[in-house]
């Protein structure tokens, strides 16, 4: 069953002049489709400026469309009534965990949303303790988060939105603060989450190399879904990837160049082990 769906959904953004006249419209979304099913994990690529951001914003609410029509949950995010239980399905983690984080412990700051929604006691700390061990951090729940690497500060921002116990995440490009070692704990935890707990996931992000391993990919520009398909269809176009000015991975951008001087390997190679594998079968014939 679908969680997430999208029909020709349209967003647009209107910039007005000292006189509160419409001095300029920009259309950050342009007829977007895009479903994803319940447990999926679900990709979203694209340059800056692509719309990404703005299409994460309508999932929790936090933006409503211009035109077309965005069901979360079975629940239309154009009905003001259906924000609360939206935003309680639909959890939301950002970039900077800075801005996510409020308490002086770690654990409290987990416990902050049940506390919000009124989950009672005895549960809330149930629930930290899931959220803190489902994210490899229960070690550090008496710590101050001040004192956490930042990719550390983003698995603590993640378990705060786990505890509120929602069906998918949307993660809008959560590593683009952090160094490559935080880049790999926050997309481990993403995947452990999928896995585990069966909590749909939406990535936000410009690292091709983040969506490899993703159900499904989207890639957007100008506010439209220009590619869609399994990772590895999405990787077996290096030359379209290059149009849509997205950074291949080396390992991709290798095996397509040596393809191209007609080596035997095939399209959409994603990880290192298959390109050497590849090379291994043209060296034994």
């Amino acid at each position: 069953m679908g969680i997430i769906k999208a029909i020709n959904l349209v967003h647009e953004y209107i910039k007005r002049d000292e006189d509160n006249n419409v001095s300029d419209i920009v259309r950050a979304l342009d007829d977007v489709n895009i479903e994803v099913e319940a447990g999926q994990f679900i990709a979203i690529l694209g340059h800056n400026g692509s719309g990404k951001s703005t299409f994460a914003k309508h999932l929790n609410a936090l933006l409503a469309p211009t035109e077309g029509t965005l069901v979360v949950d079975g629940k239309n995010v154009k009905d003001e009534k259906n924000i609360m239980d939206i935003r309680k399905n639909a959890g939301m983690v950002f970039q900077n965990p800075d801005n996510q984080i409020i308490a002086s412990v770690v654990e409290e700051d987990v416990g902050f949303g049940p506390e919000n929604i009124g989950v009672p006691t005895e549960e809330i700390w149930e629930r930290v303790d899931n959220s803190l061990k489902a994210v490899g951090m229960t070690e550090y729940r008496k710590h101050s988060p001040n004192k956490l690497s930042g990719g550390q500060k983003q698995r603590v921002a993640i378990a705060g939105v786990v505890a509120m116990e929602p069906k998918c995440i949307i993660f809008d490009e959560p590593t683009a603060m952090l160094d490559p070692n935080g880049r790999k704990e926050v997309i481990k935890t993403a995947h452990k989450l999928n896995k585990e707990k069966n909590v749909t996931i939406l990535l936000i992000t410009h690292y091709m190399e983040e969506v490899v391993d993703a159900d499904y990919v989207y890639v957007m520009e100008k506010g439209k879904v220009v590619m869609e398909g399994t990772p590895r269809a999405i990787f077996s176009q290096v030359d379209a990837l290059k149009e849509h000015r997205l950074d291949v991975p080396q390992v991709t951008l290798l095996a397509d160049e040596l393809r191209k001087s007609g080596l035997d390997i095939p399209k959409g190679i994603l990880r290192r082990e298959e390109l050497v594998k590849a090379l291994e079968k043209n060296m034994a014939r």
